[in-house]
């Protein structure tokens, strides 16, 4: 694998604020390469139609504009061409930092990752739900530095278009990641989560978080009395306050993180009847330096060059910049070309909120677009995608399915025999709901129940499924209905 290839790979995993920060060190390097102004067709979505594709329309290699040539094309890897060894090869996690076997740990991984990029990590294996990883995640960009939730959670469910309990229910996922108090939206409720988690949250220490307010003015006495304690409790638990963060976030903050900036605009497309006809996708320019080679200024050097070395530096200066152009150019249009199917296959989402969100996976993306998996999983890779219902990690597109028995092109990889989580939580959710009192269904009856509705489960999937949704086992429904029952 030549150098140069080397380097296109890794442009391609790299966002656009990371790239901006190499060409400023090209430009550094290679005095035939400048900033140049602002291109006229680099408006942004809300004052033209520059430098977008449109999903109805022409292939979108036809459609990103500036520097089209017959040759040039989206960047495809193929990643059996490709020489990984651990001196010139560019692994996909070198953009991500180095993973130990047993995953990133929080003492490793605290100076290195921002906090958002942590809990993000973790998000995938705190719920079975890709719907309600979906909505975590993007909890995950509201929290500040100090890891809390500032907005109210109710008009962050309205923005994304979602229930208010299906928000608290991402909530309580966020909230139990690491560290423990993150997602919280108060000082109380942050130290609450770390009381539980050190199973200290018993009558009394609820009673001391709900009156922080007297702790803060001093009136000890009155809050020992409210709590029911006597003097040698009330210190304990006053000790076991002191010990929790109350700023569980800041362990991350290093320097400060940057804001998410979005490499990827995307805008709905209307009819003359203001319906939605399609989408508009443009890189954000506003983050992209608009690159060029000064050739006034080679053949100004040619002309001074003496001697065959001279020429043949300026020689290999001009090839690297071209190629630099080039480089960058094809970056765009894989990068557009894989935002493009993703927006067409997800565009339930973007019309009516994360409940439409189908199953997708990169095999999928990749074989709709002729492109290599790989080559996919790189774009998708620290790349952000802005739209009316907020700012997502292109990664967060990608959810898995549940296999439908009996159904053609059945799978769990986004076909049209493929059902989403939501569905078969809904129908967990029916049967439960319609079970005889005396009668409770166990986890084995719910997966042969669920078959004749043409879901193909194992036990345990099920089991992760009921517990997502708020549903206890059979053994503790049969309590809760007994109980109801007397009442």
């Amino acid at each position: 694998m030549t150098p140069q290839l080397q380097q296109a790979i890794k442009l391609l995993a790299l966002s656009n604020l990371e790239v901006e920060a190499f060409i400023g060190e090209a430009v550094e390097a290679n005095p035939l390469l400048e900033m140049g102004t602002a291109a006229p067709d680099a408006t942004p979505p809300e004052e033209g139609e520059a430098r977008r594709t449109t999903l109805e329309s022409s292939p979108v290699d036809q459609l990103i504009g500036e520097g089209r040539a017959a040759d040039d094309a989206p960047l495809d890897i193929d990643p059996g061409t490709l020489d990984l060894d651990r001196d010139t090869g560019f692994h996909e996690e070198a953009a991500r930092g180095p993973r130990s076997e047993d995953g990133p740990g929080v003492e490793d991984r605290s100076l290195a990752l921002t906090l958002a990029q942590y809990l993000h990590e973790q998000v995938g294996t705190a719920t079975p739900d890709p719907e309600l990883a979906f909505v975590a995640h993007a909890l995950v960009d509201q929290l500040d530095e100090t890891g809390y939730l500032a907005a109210p959670l109710a008009e962050f469910a309205q923005d994304l278009g979602i229930p208010a309990d299906r928000a608290e229910a991402a909530l309580m996922v966020v909230q139990s990641l690491d560290p423990t108090g993150v997602g919280a939206r108060s000082l109380g409720e942050c130290l609450a989560l770390q009381a539980r988690e050190a199973d200290r949250f018993d009558p009394c220490m609820e009673r001391l978080l709900d009156n922080l307010d007297l702790l803060a003015r001093g009136e000890l006495a009155r809050l020992k009395r409210m709590c029911g304690v006597d003097d040698e409790d009330f210190a304990g638990m006053l000790a076991e306050l002191r010990s929790y963060d109350p700023r569980p976030g800041l362990r991350f903050s290093d320097g400060g993180s940057d804001p998410v900036v979005p490499d990827i605009l995307v805008r709905p497309r209307r009819d003359t009847k203001g319906e939605i006809a399609g989408w508009s996708i443009a890189i954000n320019q506003a983050t992209l330096p608009r690159l060029v080679v000064n050739r006034s200024y080679y053949v100004e050097l040619r002309s001074a060059c003496a001697d065959r070395s001279s020429r043949s530096w300026l020689s290999e200066k001009l090839a690297d910049a071209n190629w630099l152009l080039k480089a960058l150019d094809q970056r765009q249009k894989t990068i557009l070309k894989v935002a493009a199917e993703i927006v067409q296959q997800q565009d339930g989402f973007f019309r009516g909120g994360v409940s439409h969100l189908k199953p997708l996976t990169l095999r999928a993306v990749a074989e709709a677009i002729g492109m290599h998996e790989s080559t996919v999983s790189r774009v998708t890779s620290n790349k952000y995608l802005h739209c009316d219902r907020g700012t997502y990690e292109l990664k967060y597109f990608f959810t898995s399915g549940v296999a439908r028995t009996g159904m053609a092109g059945g799978g769990a990889e986004g076909g049209e025999g493929a059902a989403s989580a939501e569905a078969v939580k809904a129908a967990i959710r029916q049967l439960i709901d319609a079970e005889d009192p005396a009668a409770i269904l166990s986890d084995d009856a719910l997966v042969d129940l669920l078959k004749t509705h043409g879901f193909d489960l194992a036990r345990r999937t099920v089991a992760k499924y009921r517990e997502a949704i708020g549903l206890g086992s059979s053994v503790q429904r049969r309590r809760q209905k007994a109980l109801a029952a007397i009442r």
